[in-house]
């Protein structure tokens, strides 16, 4: 049987869900195990036809972040061996400045960029492989870069959506690795900066950065411009916050509201195929399929559902249809991922977004979707 084949026989079955009961139906063991093959198989055939030795900058860094999440619930320990090939090129660092007073926090591509989140990111993953073998390089850098920066006065870091998810969860991870409640606190002083910022108390989403505030932006058709991986970034990164964020964290109550919030909001907009278009309330600004938002969805409203965040009644319909929609037209037959639009910020209309539209923070983001698929079958 053609493996794809097999794989969309499989979303059928998940389709069959008893759904509209407050106890669905469990699926068979061997629905997990089919998810756990597909993790595997997608991820092997990313990591045998591309280097590890690439920068550790956002792009490349959220793969590896999704990596480790395939690495868990494979045990496959070249998942490991790839993590930490990549890290080493890097010398366990993001940008590598070594003079604090040349470091900066605005966009950025070069060394002095340090206080940039789209260079801390990698933090998360060599915290990770530090738990795992723990030896004092893997964390020098992510330990000095996040001290110098939550020991500032400054709370504006995070001015753009996808910096929550580059820099959140280094925050909860680096309160895990030193029991330092600093990080909590400025966790929450910098995502209440990007709140005021960006959250729009109406639509309960998110605009990428204040370029795109309505109305000063708006669609071609005059409606709020809020772009779908911008958000995939933000309720990503709080569920990646929810998870390991302490039960009696005074600021945790914040964190679930808007997490509920966006995913109501994200129900409302699906298209009925199962996906979601680039801009989330005008899909005639850039319509057609695109999966590394709804993989983020995807991911983000399943977690929420398995930790009793979510509703199963109200929202696993919807992670049904996104799931069978990535199954169907993002996975390709040779294990990409493809339909992701390239790296930007907002819906480009007339922007051609395909088959062959693969990336690395694409690939992740579908396997962030596929782990959670995985540990929720396990649960049923």
């Amino acid at each position: 049987m053609n493996f794809r084949y097999y794989l969309l026989v499989t979303a059928l079955l998940y389709s069959s869900i008893e759904v509209y009961t407050q106890q669905p139906t469990s699926p068979a063991r061997e629905n997990a195990d089919s998810v756990r093959t597909l993790i595997r198989r997608v991820n092997q055939h990313w990591q045998h036809t591309h280097s590890p030795r690439v920068h550790a900058f956002w792009d490349q860094a959220a793969y590896q972040s999704a990596n480790m999440d395939a690495f868990s619930v494979t045990g496959d320990s070249s998942f490991v061996h790839y993590a930490e090939a990549w890290a080493t090129y890097n010398q366990w660092m993001g940008a590598k400045s070594a003079d604090t007073s040349e470091w900066k926090y605005t966009y950025g591509e070069t060394d002095e960029y340090v206080l940039f989140g789209d260079w801390q990111i990698c933090f998360q993953t060599y915290i990770d492989l530090y738990k795992l073998t723990p030896e004092p390089i893997k964390i020098a850098r992510a330990k000095q870069v996040m001290h110098h920066q939550v020991n500032t006065r400054f709370n504006g870091y995070w001015w753009w959506a996808d910096g929550l998810y580059m820099a959140m969860p280094v925050m909860t991870r680096m309160y895990d690795l030193t029991g330092n409640r600093l990080y909590l606190r400025k966790l929450f002083d910098y995502f209440r900066f990007a709140d005021s910022l960006m959250f729009d108390p109406v639509a309960h989403l998110y605009y990428r950065d204040a370029k795109y505030l309505y109305p000063a932006h708006r669609t071609n058709a005059g409606k709020k411009d809020f772009w779908s991986r911008g958000n995939g970034w933000v309720i990503a990164a709080l569920a990646k916050v929810l998870e390991r964020l302490p039960q009696n964290d005074p600021h945790r109550p914040l964190y679930l509201q808007r997490f509920r919030e966006m995913a109501a909001a994200l129900k409302n907009c699906q298209q009925s195929e199962g996906y979601w278009t680039r801009s989330l309330i005008d899909p005639m600004q850039a319509p057609g399929y695109e999966s590394s938002g709804t993989s983020f969805f995807t991911y983000a409203i399943l977690w929420g559902i398995h930790h009793g965040i979510l509703p199963v009644k109200e929202y696993l319909p919807v992670v049904n249809k996104s799931w069978h929609s990535l199954l169907a037209t993002a996975l390709q037959n040779d294990g990409n991922i493809g339909y992701v639009q390239p790296i930007g910020e907002k819906a480009i209309p007339g922007q051609v977004v395909n088959q062959q539209s693969v990336t690395p923070f694409g690939t992740g983001a579908f396997l962030l979707a596929a782990c959670e698929m995985y540990r929720w079958l396990m649960k049923k």
